[in-house]
């Protein structure tokens, strides 16, 4: 039967990623320096690997096809078929990242695209001194814009503030952002791997040129309205209760901070369960298996699951990551024989599974180029 599923990390090298993830455990040699881990992934050419059970080795999208609606619900699959969508991540900057935007679902299935890229931060480190901006520090217009950009004055219409450990700061599609140098985030999006940078620094790639920017691709995502009062979400946690950080059409967040073991009832959530370590050490127990998870982990528990059991070694949190599909229309799923027959034979899956796949994922992939894959 099905269970919780823990995946490998996928590590990733980039101009301005630092070392903090050696801190928490992950050993990414060769590479110079971490820049993202990809918790859990179903992007195309990037898809998570399990690593526990008897489907290890097998990617995060052949078990949706096996298992369907049991993993992700089955309003889920219906509608992203063997498509995971959400992608989490962890991000650690050590330079300034470059000032960006992502399209909207509209927008970004006009130009080919399953969809536009809506997505969050949690805070896990902040050094002293790091911003981090998030949108318009008041209402602007194109003109105003493209001369700021021209002239090289771009932030001085920028909202900024210094975050501080724990924060959480939404994102919509649309809205001009980067990290800066000193945070270290948990980032939760839908899946897409679409950036269009906007300013870069004038930083040069590994090979001396310029990094190539989206100028005109971003005018048309942007959101040019300012940011009203404080950009990040105000919250009051408790611990070992569930506290609501960012709720959207595309995922709820919340925020389990525990010093002590804790059950919750899951019948209410018709779709997969994702428990993200952000702090500390935990484990997550659901259908009989315990999996552990430290820092930068994330535990996939199947829409099938009635209940689930979090525990902790000392202080942890964790996010805690659903979508409320309550106002979505019942949809049919795509004609998929494949999938539909690998899914009739998933009891023999189960238990004489010897397929000889030979499945991969590249922990030195370097790929920055912001590009729509």
């Amino acid at each position: 039967m099905l269970y919780p599923l823990k995946f490998l990390p996928l590590y990733k090298n980039v101009l301005w990623g630092g070392n903090k993830l050696k801190g928490y455990g992950f050993d990414y040699e060769p590479l110079p320096n971490c820049g993202e881990l990809w918790a859990l992934s179903s992007v195309e050419g990037r898809e998570s690997v399990i690593a526990n059970g008897f489907l290890a080795e097998n990617t995060l999208n052949e078990a949706i096809e096996i298992y369907m609606g049991d993993l992700v619900g089955d309003k889920v699959y219906n509608r992203f078929g063997t498509n995971f969508p959400l992608l989490f991540k962890v991000i650690d900057a050590a330079q300034d990242l470059s000032i960006q935007v992502h399209p909207d679902d509209e927008l970004a299935q006009q130009r080919g695209m399953s969809c536009g890229k809506t997505e969050m931060w949690y805070v896990m480190e902040a050094d002293a001194g790091a911003r981090l901006i998030s949108g318009f520090r008041r209402d602007t217009d194109p003109e105003e814009y493209r001369a700021a950009l021209a002239a090289g004055h771009l932030e001085e219409l920028l909202y900024s503030e210094e975050p501080e450990a724990g924060d959480v700061y939404f994102i919509p599609a649309g809205r001009v952002h980067a990290l800066g140098k000193g945070l270290m985030v948990a980032e939760i999006q839908q899946t897409s791997d679409c950036t269009y940078r906007i300013y870069d620094y004038n930083r040069r790639d590994a090979d001396g040129n310029l990094r190539q920017l989206h100028t005109q691709e971003a005018m048309d995502a942007i959101d040019f309205s300012g940011i009203r009062g404080h950009a990040h979400t105000h919250y009051h946690a408790h611990l070992n209760e569930t506290t609501t950080l960012a709720s959207c059409p595309y995922f709820i967040t919340n925020l389990l901070p525990l010093d002590q073991p804790i059950r919750k009832n899951l019948e209410e959530v018709d779709t997969f369960v994702v428990y993200m370590c952000v702090d500390g050490i935990a484990a997550v127990k659901s259908m009989d298996t315990i999996v552990p998870l430290h820092a930068g982990e994330c535990v996939l528990v199947p829409a099938m699951a009635d209940s689930v059991e979090l525990f902790c070694e000392g202080p942890a949190k964790l996010l805690e990551v659903y979508i409320d599909t309550t106002d979505w229309a019942d949809e049919a799923p795509e004609a998929d024989w494949v999938a539909q027959f690998i899914g009739g034979l998933r009891d023999q899956h189960e238990h004489d599974c010897d397929c000889g796949c030979d499945h991969h994922h590249d922990h030195g992939h370097d790929c920055d180029c912001g590009h729509c894959h």
